[in-house]
């Protein structure tokens, strides 16, 4: 019985190491991928989604100080946004634009933002809190939640944002 070279026709033929080892990393990264994406953390998420809010909070209270003009955020289910007051102190709201910190946010599918309470009284779904020139604002709190998990932001007089930890609902 004759064997033939590895390669020539009609010959044994298989891969090579190299090809086995190159389809097996192809194979590793494509499952931690798809491991990644639907293995979610919503309470990771929650927490970042509450700090970017808690900084753009502060970050519109510092602009609002340095504009000398009053800013204001107000949250609606899904998203939050900030606004500006006209020169009067009875001028309409209108949405704040050009500052790409302060752009409306769209928050990820199942959050919903809530304003709780202004001065520690409750408030109306819409209401818009004012951030004022002078710095000295009333407190605050907003809540961040999804489906299990919420967290608590608080702002202080001095334009502080702390956010809590994420708890279960």
């Amino acid at each position: 019985m004759s064997s033939k070279p590895l390669g020539a026709p009609g010959g044994v033929s298989g891969f090579t190491l190299a090809e086995v080892l190159v389809v097996l990393i192809v194979i590793g990264v494509a499952g931690a991928l798809v491991y990644a994406r639907f293995d979610s953390d919503p309470r990771g998420e929650l927490e970042r989604e509450g700090r970017r809010l808690g900084a753009a909070i502060e970050h519109a209270a510092l602009l609002a100080q340095w504009q000398n003009e009053t800013l204001g955020v107000s949250t609606a289910g899904g998203r939050y946004r900030f606004w500006r007051r006209g020169p009067n102190s009875g001028d309409e709201w209108s949405a704040l634009s050009g500052d790409d910190v302060l752009a409306t946010r769209v928050l990820p599918a199942a959050f919903a933002a809530a304003l709780l309470t202004y001065a520690a009284q409750p408030v109306a779904a819409d209401a818009i809190v004012p951030l004022r020139a002078s710095g000295r604002n009333e407190p605050f709190v907003i809540e961040l939640a999804e489906a299990q998990w919420h967290l608590l932001l608080f702002s202080d007089p001095i334009n502080r944002v702390t956010v809590s930890t994420p708890s279960l609902r």
